[in-house]
């Protein structure tokens, strides 16, 4: 799919990955975008940058907490009701405190679920929709283990199962939606640059914040960049890692079956 024309909605989009995410497909041609996040963050600011940028109603900014029900809902409502339709369904929206873990699944796994059926149930084509993609953020911890942070890698894990199992040909016929995962290593957001993550009672702080300070981090809008790419290019079930500044690339994972068959063969 092209961005050029489409309309998006991009969650977590008043700040950091989520607005460079809605900065990019407007800066790619995209008709729209509602960037969704909570009465508190800067979403008025950041909807008045794109407007100036890219032209006045080009984008809006929709209040709206992911952990609750009724105002994602509404949220998708005002979205079809200021621009006509939706195309494009970034779940973004996340938090990093594993002191409070309970509301990082809340937010980063329940959250997603709630913005990936709410997708499908307005893009399926099972459901009258034209079709359309859904992008959800998981991280490069969605895919291997952190020490430093192990709910949050729990529910990046889930996001990327999620992503996979929606993503899977069945539902991708029936529904016309390609589901997929972006999955960004160390990015330079406010939870790194300025120490913003609780790691918890189990590990050391400063033994971790020099750990992850000595990463190389990307800007948010390498991360902007690769979801252009990703929409245009990935097919459903898909898994991208957004690294080091690096060009986009596509994760093999292995099937099980292939595994065993493969295994077996050795022997």
């Amino acid at each position: 799919m092209q961005v050029e024309h489409k309309t998006a909605l991009v969650t977590g989009g008043a700040d950091g990955i989520g607005f460079a995410c809605a900065k990019e497909l407007l800066r790619n041609g995209a008709a729209h975008v509602a960037i969704l996040d909570l009465a508190t963050s800067p979403g008025v600011e950041s909807v008045r940058k794109l407007n100036t940028e890219f032209g006045e109603g080009r984008g809006i900014f929709v209040v709206c907490d992911v952990t609750k029900d009724s105002e994602f809902e509404a949220a998708f409502a005002k979205t079809f009701e200021e621009f006509g339709g939706l195309d494009i369904v970034v779940n973004n929206a996340g938090i990093a405190n594993e002191s409070m873990w309970e509301s990082m699944i809340d937010v980063n796994l329940k959250g997603v679920v709630r913005g990936t059926i709410l997708g499908l149930r307005h893009l399926g084509k099972d459901n009258g929709g034209k079709g359309g993609i859904i992008v959800n953020t998981a991280s490069i911890f969605g895919l291997e283990p952190s020490a430093w942070s192990p709910v949050y890698s729990a529910v990046k894990h889930g996001v990327v199962g999620l992503s996979r199992s929606f993503g899977a040909t069945y539902h991708y016929e029936k529904t016309g939606v390609r589901v997929m995962t972006i999955c960004p290593s160390f990015t330079r957001t406010n939870f790194v640059v300025d120490g913003g993550s609780d790691f918890g009672p189990f590990v050391d702080r400063g033994l971790a914040m020099k750990d992850i300070m000595q990463q190389p981090l990307q800007k948010p809008e390498i991360v902007g960049e690769a979801l252009v790419e990703i929409i245009e290019r990935g097919e459903s079930g898909s898994v991208w890692i957004s690294e080091n500044s690096e060009p986009v690339c596509e994760v093999l994972i292995p099937k099980r079956f292939e595994l065993i068959a493969s295994s077996r063969m050795q022997n």
